[in-house]
């Protein structure tokens, strides 16, 4: 399959209804009550829910697109030496908001997104417990889409005078609390998961800055979905996020915003 427009139309229902249905086997395990919690290396938590929904998401993305590549937060560790040459591939996350989940607050999501040349050009986030999907793609614009509802086109807004900022619900930090401090005068939304940047897309927030670590596949996904619908996703120099160009998979801080105007950097430092 190559990538190009078509094509990207021709996957995002496909793509749509594989996040729905890791999403719905994620909620039976969400809604028994009776999941044992592992800690990875890293000291983040794990949980059956994670791995159901990678085996889905895996094997559904390997018979749709066998030629691309997968990249999931509970793969196998991928060297950059091989996932270095890859120029399309798919980098999900098949449970973004674990934290979330465990405290039973339904602030988490499925993260699929389709890189190509280090971009995000497609991308899937879905809450199973809000049954809320926003998806996106070039030349496909960016939707909301709650539960069977007809899909709604979504635009970042223009900031108001008193922004509206989303911020980490489980990842607070005195770093971004001294950004708010010089911005001043705001309302303050805390949530989880990547529904922080999709907040940005559709209007309801005009800043997500994320001054703590992330990675590349708790991003990429709502990264097409802000970028289609008018937003942007920089570093706190100013350099749009992009994918697999270094060993590393972490993301730096980064600002997710619609409105361009006020000149948000500023206030990181």
């Amino acid at each position: 399959m190559t990538t190009d427009l078509n094509s990207y139309a021709e996957l995002l229902p496909n793509i749509c209804a594989i996040a729905r249905d890791a999403g719905k086997k994620i909620m039976e395990i969400y809604e028994s009550q009776d999941f044992s919690i592992e800690q990875k290396d890293d000291k983040t938590p794990v949980t059956a829910a994670d791995y159901a929904a990678h085996h889905l998401i895996t094997n559904r993305l390997e018979r749709l697109t066998p030629d691309y590549p997968i990249l999931s937060e509970e793969s196998e560790s991928i060297s950059y030496d091989e996932r270095s040459h890859w120029q399309t591939y798919w980098l999900i996350d098949p449970l973004d908001g674990t934290r979330e989940f465990i405290k039973q607050n339904g602030e988490f999501t499925v993260n699929i997104a389709l890189i190509h040349k280090h971009n995000a050009e497609l991308g899937v986030v879905y809450a199973p417990a809000l049954k809320l999907c926003y998806y996106a793609a070039l030349g496909s614009g960016s939707w909301r889409q709650k539960d069977k509802e007809q899909p709604q086109p979504i635009r970042t807004r223009t900031a108001p005078g008193r922004p509206t900022i989303a911020g980490s619900r489980s990842h607070a930090n005195p770093h971004l609390q001294e950004m708010l401090d010089r911005i001043g005068p705001h309302e303050l939304i805390s949530m989880g998961s990547a529904l922080k940047t999709c907040l940005v897309a559709e209007g309801s927030a005009d800043l997500y800055p994320r001054l703590g670590l992330t990675s590349e596949w708790d991003t990429a996904a709502a990264q097409c979905v802000l970028e289609q619908a008018g937003g942007h996703l920089i570093d706190i120099e100013g350099r749009r996020l992009s994918y697999n160009e270094k060993v590393s998979l972490l993301n730096p801080y980064f600002l997710a915003y619609g409105d361009a105007t006020p000149d948000w950097i500023t206030y990181c430092r």
